[in-house]
Parts: structure tokens; sequence; C-alpha cells
């Protein structure tokens, strides 16, 4: 792995684990659901356009669309819609943790559902996930954190997880950044009844500032355009399977930027939580990598 790649993933952990804090503060200004069904309606319309501007086409393979639409729906309108209703009530820090969980709880369904073998290093990084989330969980659970928040939150990664699992076969037919903004758009869709529904009849109060609009381009164009291209250049670089490592970061850095930008307290508990974690989802992904890997020619 060269320079280069490490520079990528680091930059695609740092855009992924930031997420929660711009979110966190969007919420705390406007509706959630409304917000990111906007959100997707805009980052879904410019990857559209980009695609076209690439020669990429919307005729999709049958099993592109199928992965589309699921993903689509279970990332876009059940992971972040239930993660941008909970961070009204829990900090970025504690969902970025949550959500950083996903790299475990795939290799859990994989594992249970769809029957794929685990390595005892992979079983031991699993055990310490649970670990390491008990240890967070035990000791804000008496420190005033919100049960309904956490479950919603717990939903998210599950939703998650189903998401990544679809994926799979999603870019085999090629127009990577039209799937991308198709699924965007398509959660932006489901969204808009839900926000229309349960948001507008009770005329919330935007309460807007710099800081809102900033954070509201900030998600729009870095996790959720800038994001993508980093991920599928690192995958192109050193494979998906070494590219998968660097989600180990993703705690360190949702709590870190969280404690930067927003001022969340970082406990000793909370840390050693975290590192079991990111050592619990570093075992799993290392686990999936051969010991003599061919050699992967990326771009110069």
């Amino acid at each position: 792995m060269d320079m280069r790649a490490i520079l990528m993933g680091l930059a695609f952990a740092a855009m992924w684990s930031s997420a929660f804090t711009s979110a966190r503060i969007i919420v705390a200004a406007a509706p959630p659901l409304g917000s990111l069904a906007l959100r997707f309606l805009i980052s879904g319309l410019i990857a559209v356009a980009l695609a076209r501007a690439m020669g990429q086409t919307w005729r999709l393979t049958r099993g592109q669309w199928r992965a589309t639409i699921l993903f689509g729906i279970c990332q876009n309108a059940l992971y972040l819609g239930f993660n941008f209703v909970a961070m009204q009530w829990v900090e970025a820090s504690l969902a970025a943790i949550i959500a950083s969980t996903m790299p475990l709880v795939v290799a859990l369904a994989g594992w249970l559902v769809l029957r794929e073998p685990l390595k005892p290093v992979a079983m031991a990084g699993l055990l310490a996930g649970v670990v390491g989330v008990a240890i967070i969980m035990g000791t804000r659970f008496g420190g005033g954190m919100d049960p309904l928040g956490v479950l919603f939150c717990t939903i998210g990664v599950i939703a998650l997880a189903v998401a990544t699992l679809s994926l799979r076969g999603a870019t085999s037919g090629g127009n990577f950044m039209m799937v991308v903004g198709l699924q965007m758009l398509i959660g932006s869709a489901a969204l808009w009844p839900f926000a229309l529904a349960l948001e507008v009849p009770h005329q919330p109060e935007i309460l807007w500032s710099v800081e809102l609009v900033l954070a509201f381009l900030y998600t729009t164009l870095v996790p959720g355009l800038a994001a993508t291209p980093v991920w599928v250049m690192l995958i192109d670089r050193i494979g998906a399977v070494r590219a998968a490592t660097f989600h180990f970061l993703n705690p360190f850095f949702g709590v870190a930027i969280a404690a930067l930008l927003l001022g969340e307290k970082l406990h000793a508990w909370d840390a050693l939580g975290v590192a079991v974690i990111a050592a619990g989802i570093l075992a799993v992904q290392l686990a999936k990598v051969p010991a003599t890997a061919p050699k992967t020619v990326g771009n110069p």
C-alpha cells in the first residue's frame, strides 16, 4: 500500500466520519427528514448530471436496478433517516460509534445468514466489537443517554449493513456514478412523504444561520458526493478488501471531529470502547485479506 493509497483512505474515513457532526448541526436548526430529503435531491441530481457528462447511462442491468433501489431505501432513507432523527437526542460521537460498527454487523450477517465462513481472527474481532459497544453503552446509559435515539441508530446500522450486502453486484455493469445518483434520488423520493406527513403539519421553525447553510452544503457535497469517487479510486488502487480496512478509523475520527467542532466530551471509558471497537473492525477486515495477495496496479 503506497502513500497515495494511505492518504485516500484517510481522506475517505475523515469525510465519512465528519458527516455525523454536520448532521448534528443541521438537525439542531431544521427538520431532519426534510433536510435529508432535500440533500439527496440536490446531490442526486448533481451525480446524475456528472454521470451523463461522463457518458454513463441510466439503462442499468436488472441486477443493478434491484441493488440500486434496495441501497437507496436501506442506506439513504432508513439508515440516514433514522440517524438524522436520532441525532436530535443523541450526540454525534455516539451516532458515529454505533454506525462505525457496520463492518462487524456485515460480517455477522454474512456468517449467520449467508453462511460465509469466519476465520478465528474475525470471530475475535466480532467479540471485541461487542465488548467495545458494551463498554460505551454501559457508561452512557447512566448518564442521560436517550434510549429511543440509540434504538433509532441501531436500526439504522442494521439497514446500512443490508444496503452494503445489496451493493455487492451493483457496479458490475458499469455506470457507477449513475448508480450513485439514482440511489440518492430514490432515497429522496422515499423520504419526502414522511417529511411532508410528519414535519410539515407542525410547521417547524428553521433557525437560519451561516453555520446551518455551511453544514448543509458540506454534508451534501463532501460526504454525499466527494467521498464516493475517492472510495472508488481507492478500491481501484488497492482492492476492495484492503480498502475496507480503513473503516477501523471511523470510530476515532467520528469522536474526534465531534469533540473538536461541537465540544462533545470524551470520557476515558469512551476512548477505551472506541479503541476496542476499532481493533475489532480491523481484525474482521484483515481476516479477509489473503496471505499472499496479487499486486494491484492502480492509477498513476
